[in-house]
C-alpha cells in the first residue's frame, strides 16, 4: 500500500527544544510521557512497516517558539539527507501571527526550499480540558494583518480549531481566497456525547466546506477515541468527506502522537477499509493525489 503521508511529526531532543516533551504530562489526546524520546525519519519508515511512505508532509511540532525558524532549517536539513528520501517534502512551519515580529518569520520561513505552509494553534474551548490557547486569536486585529502576508509568500494556512471556531474561520477563508486552508484531524470533534455537539461539527464543517479554497485532513482521530475500531472512525470519515468532496479530502497519519493508540499499518489498513469500495482514481485522490497538489510535493 502506498501513501503520501501529510501529516507527521519529527523531533530531535538532544539537539533541539520542544517545551511539551521537556515537560510532558496526560491529557485528553494521551499520554506525552510515551512520546519523550526523538522521532526521526528513520523511526517514521521502521514504523511503516509494509506502508510504502512516497512523501510526507511535517507540520510544526511546538518546537521553542522563541526561534521557530530554527525547526525549518532542522527539517530543511533532514531532507536533504540520502536516508531521508527528500522527506519531510513538505514543511509548514510555525508562526505567531499575533506576534510584531511574525513579517520577518514568515520571511525566513519562506527562504527554505521545502516551506509550503505555516501552523498556529488556534483552539479554544469552553472546557479548560480542551482549552489550548485561551484566547481568540482570529478576532485580534494584529493576527487578520499578518495572516494577510501568508498570500504574499504563497503559503498555506493549516487550520487546527474546533467546531464552535468555524464560523469566524469559514469568514477568514472566504476573505481570503487565494490562501489555501487546511483543517487538521477533521475538525477535533471532541463534543461527541451529545447531538448539540455533532451538529456543531456537522454544521461547522458544511460551512467551511462552502469555500473551495479549504481542503481537510482525516487524522488524528485516535486522539479523541482512544479504543478506536474501523467502525468507530468510520462515520467520521465517511461524513467528512461526503462535506468535502473526494477531490478536496485527504488522509494523514498524525505520527507518532497516534502511535500511541495503534500501529501505522493498522491506521492505514483502517482508512483504506472504509473506502474500499470508492473508484481506483478516488482512492489515488484521497491516499497520495490530493496531498501533493494541496501542498505542491
Amino acid at each position: 500500500m502506498q501513501v503520501v503521508d501529510p501529516h507527521i511529526h519529527l523531533w530531535d531532543l538532544k539537539t533541539h527544544h520542544y517545551p511539551w516533551l521537556a515537560n510532558p504530562g496526560v491529557s485528553f489526546v494521551g499520554d506525552a510521557r510515551e512520546l519523550q524520546h526523538d522521532y526521526l525519519i528513520g523511526d517514521l519508515l521502521a514504523d511503516a512497516g509494509e506502508i510504502e511512505i512516497l512523501k510526507t508532509v511535517h507540520v510544526e511540532a511546538n518546537h521553542d517558539l522563541t526561534d521557530p525558524v530554527e525547526e525549518t532549517r532542522w527539517l530543511q536539513s533532514v531532507a536533504s539527507e540520502a536516508k531521508a528520501r527528500g522527506m519531510p517534502n513538505g514543511i509548514v512551519a510555525a508562526v505567531d501571527l499575533a506576534a510584531a515580529n511574525a513579517p520577518e518569520i514568515l520571511e525566513a520561513h519562506a527562504s527554505f526550499a521545502n516551506t509550503r505552509g505555516v501552523r498556529q494553534i488556534l483552539n479554544v474551548h469552553r472546557d479548560p480540558l480542551f482549552d489550548y490557547i485561551g484566547r481568540h486569536l482570529m478576532r485580534e486585529p494584529l493576527w487578520r494583518e499578518n495572516f494577510a502576508l501568508l498570500r504574499r509568500h504563497d503559503i498555506s494556512f493549516d487550520l487546527q480549531l474546533y467546531p464552535s471556531q468555524m464560523d469566524e474561520a469559514a469568514a477568514l477563508a472566504c476573505k481570503h481566497p487565494d490562501t489555501q486552508f487546511v483543517i487538521n484531524h477533521a475538525g477535533m470533534f471532541v463534543d461527541r456525547c451529545s447531538v448539540p455537539g455533532y451538529r456543531a461539527w456537522r454544521d461547522g464543517m458544511r460551512k467551511m466546506a462552502g469555500c473551495r479554497n479549504v481542503a481537510v485532513k482525516i487524522s488524528g482521530l485516535a486522539m479523541f477515541d482512544h479504543q478506536w475500531t474501523v467502525e468507530s472512525l468510520r462515520p467520521y470519515v465517511l461524513e467528512t468527506i461526503d462535506t468535502f468532496g473526494v477531490e478536496r479530502s485527504m488522509f494523514a497519519s498524525n505520527f507518532p502522537v497516534d502511535r500511541l493508540f495503534g500501529t501505522y499499518e493498522k491506521l492505514w489498513h483502517a482508512y483504506a477499509s472504509i473506502v474500499r469500495d470508492a473508484s481506483e482514481a478516488e482512492q489515488d485522490a484521497l491516499f497520495r493525489r490530493n496531498a501533493e497538489r494541496v501542498y505542491r510535493i
